[in-house]
């Protein structure tokens, strides 16, 4: 029996690179950090602009422990933490755990900023007005 997914469509081509990310995303989704998205309304007297907010419950990260990247069309926040010296637990509920997390963004989609405050890291992404583009294909007719 052959899977039947949305991008086989023949009214979808080139779409084989997005079925392969979300296929990755699926896979490697564990629910940790736990995250929200929010959207920021922008504020047209100030010329702000309407933004989303990825934030990331990242207690105990540092900044040098947690790396935001973009790579292709894809937004990863990776954190590692490292063990500091040895210490003699009772009881340890908090372990030092390393994460990859990843969201696919649209075309056009800019990180503004990133920050980290009181243990969640907040990622601000912009979209840009696109450029309408409309192109003239010219029709070859053989004689």
């Amino acid at each position: 029996m052959t899977r039947m997914t949305p991008f086989t469509s023949p009214l979808l081509l080139g779409f084989d690179a997005m079925e392969k990310t979300l296929e990755r995303i699926a896979k490697g989704n564990d629910g940790y950090p736990p995250y929200n998205i929010e959207r920021i309304h922008g504020d047209d007297s100030s010329g702000e602009q309407e933004r989303l907010r990825i934030t990331l419950a990242v207690a105990g990260f540092s900044e040098e422990d947690l790396d935001v990247t973009i790579e292709e069309n894809q937004l990863i926040i990776r954190g590692r933490q490292t063990e500091t010296g040895e210490r003699d637990y009772l009881h340890r509920g908090i372990a030092a755990r390393q994460f990859q997390r990843m969201f696919v963004l649209a075309d056009g989609m800019q990180v503004s900023k990133a920050e980290l405050r009181n243990g969640l890291l907040s990622v601000d992404l912009i979209r840009p007005e696109p450029v309408r583009m409309v192109k003239k294909i010219n029709i070859l007719v053989p004689e």
